[in-house]
């Protein structure tokens, strides 16, 4: 998740400048992520790995205490309840965090904080104790991963263009025609 799935976009400098097309898309101006890469960047990787700490010390007092085991007064099957929840809260302020110029970075925080209790599931969090089920927790990601990589946030409008072509228009027409071929 580090890397966020980022908005399609088209140069401004599109295919109206003659024999520059090939140019234009041989260096990547209308790019986007692609499926494989957009379920990549989808899993809420660095959250999960954070619950995965938490998850081992908590899972550590159940196997020593068993369902009685407590810290600091509160039962661990109360606080791994907590963790999952904030692991729940954190995901999309994560994703906010490490937003560049470019991400799609809300989309990305929808589907990634959806995408945190699958993960959680199959990495078996002390949360799911009692509903913990391997292979359904594989079938579940596995099909939530492959139905992520369809969401794609759509490409922006080409303002500036629309904005330089209106100020040629005002320019002069002669400019116009330089400008749209």
């Amino acid at each position: 998740m580090g890397r966020l799935v980022r908005k399609p976009w088209v140069s401004d400098f599109g295919p109206h400048f003659e024999g520059l097309e090939d140019v234009i898309q041989s260096s990547g101006a209308a790019t986007a992520d692609n499926y494989l890469e957009r379920t990549v960047k989808y899993v809420p990787a660095e959250v999960i790995g954070c619950l995965m700490v938490v998850n081992a010390i908590l899972s550590q007092a159940m196997t020593s205490a068993g369902h009685a085991a407590t810290m600091a007064g509160l039962s661990v099957a109360l606080i791994a309840d907590g963790a999952l929840l904030i692991g729940f809260l954190v995901t999309p302020l994560f994703c906010w965090y490490v937003r560049e110029d470019g991400d799609a970075w809300v989309i990305n925080a929808v589907v990634s904080t959806l995408a945190f209790p699958f993960w959680a599931y199959l990495m078996g969090a002390v949360a799911f104790d009692g509903y913990y089920d391997g292979n359904l927790a594989a079938i579940l990601v596995l099909t939530f991963t492959a139905i992520s990589g369809f969401v794609s946030p759509r490409a922006p409008p080409a303002r500036r263009r629309r904005e330089r072509l209106d100020t040629a228009a005002k320019d002069g027409p002669r400019l116009v025609e330089t400008m749209t071929g």
